[in-house]
């Protein structure tokens, strides 16, 4: 997500048994807020995060503004409580990921923040259940109806984090682990949209639909492009799939997303008549994607592989732009 959308775990892939296993760093003394510092630029970069977090949860509550037309806009309050409880929607996810991933990381990736005694788990969890806190706060304030959606998210990233209780049906399973672990993305953009139709007592317009599987094949989008690396990039016990599928099966089934997008956002679109300028960015922004693909089939570098998830995040920020936040403004 850039790993906006949560990690997934699938079949474990050895791409060299001869690989050697990176060693850890040294534990280096350092003050409370340095290591949060350092772990949030490597694990969780706000500086890259907060711009597509922003977009995905402007664009579901404008989204929702332009569907209630004629009417009252999106307030700025409703897009700030969208913003916030979002950007900690997405922390609360990376801490899953911290806690899921504990022991693969120990073993294979030594390097990152947990397994090398930057943070601890446990930190990272008191600061979710902190983060939980603001986002009950915000939601009393804004609306208290918005609470039963609060809890609908967090129930489901309580399941995705042991699993659903079936990690080793799961583990072989690619497909099956994207399909349920990429619903809670709906359902996060869900309550985005909330904050203005739940506020205002509209109820769940139609057209919202299309919004929300358009949220759920973006997720898609983002995780599959994030796996796609070159040969000499492929790590020992770091699940990828151009190991698991082969470079040009995981690019199809990265392009067969966007495709996916692309049409439910047109849907999306054509509900608040902006049809023609979502297809116009998003038609580009595929074109661009195909290119970057072939060429990458043709010489997979680690340059070129570094242009799939940079599309990505493209993708992702022009669909909510397009789809929501423009013609959103404009009726405001």
């Amino acid at each position: 997500m850039i790993p906006l959308a949560p990690r997934l775990r699938s079949q474990r892939v050895s791409v060299s048994s001869a690989a050697p296993v990176a060693p850890a760093a040294p534990v280096i003394p350092m003050s409370v807020m340095r290591r949060w510092y350092m772990y949030q630029r490597e694990r969780f970069p706000l500086l890259a995060h907060a711009p597509i977090i922003f977009a995905f949860s402007a664009g579901g509550v404008l989204y929702s503004a332009r569907l209630r037309q004629p009417g009252p806009g999106a307030s700025p309050t409703s897009l700030a409580v969208a913003f916030i409880t979002c950007l900690l929607f997405f922390f609360q996810l990376r801490v899953s990921d911290e806690y899921k991933d504990a022991e693969e990381d120990a073993l294979h990736r030594p390097y990152r923040p947990v397994p090398r005694g930057l943070v601890t788990i446990a930190q990272l969890t008191r600061l979710a259940i902190g983060s939980a806190a603001i986002q009950l706060l915000l939601a009393l304030w804004l609306d208290a109806r918005l609470v039963p959606l609060l809890l609908l998210v967090w129930g489901y990233m309580a399941l995705m984090t042991v699993e659903f209780w079936s990690h080793g049906w799961l583990s072989t399973r690619p497909v099956a682990v994207i399909a349920t672990h990429m619903l809670v993305m709906p359902l996060i953009d869900l309550y985005a949209t909330a904050c203005d139709w739940i506020v205002h007592g509209a109820g769940v317009a139609p057209g919202l639909r299309w919004f929300l599987i358009a949220s759920f094949f973006n997720g898609v989008v983002i995780e599959v492009g994030r796996k796609i690396r070159a040969p000499e990039s492929e790590e020992r016990g770091v699940v990828t799939y151009t190991a698991a599928w082969g470079s040009r099966r995981a690019l199809a089934a990265w392009l067969a997303a966007m495709m996916m997008t692309g049409a439910c956002a047109a849907a999306a679109a054509h509900s608040i008549h902006a049809l023609t300028l979502t297809v116009t960015v998003l038609g580009v922004i595929l074109t661009l994607a195909v290119s970057a693909s072939i060429a990458f089939v043709m010489l997979p570098t680690a340059r070129r592989a570094r242009l799939v998830p940079a599309l990505s995040g493209a993708w992702t920020i022009a669909m909510y732009v397009t789809v929501g936040i423009v013609p959103g403004l404009r009726a405001g």
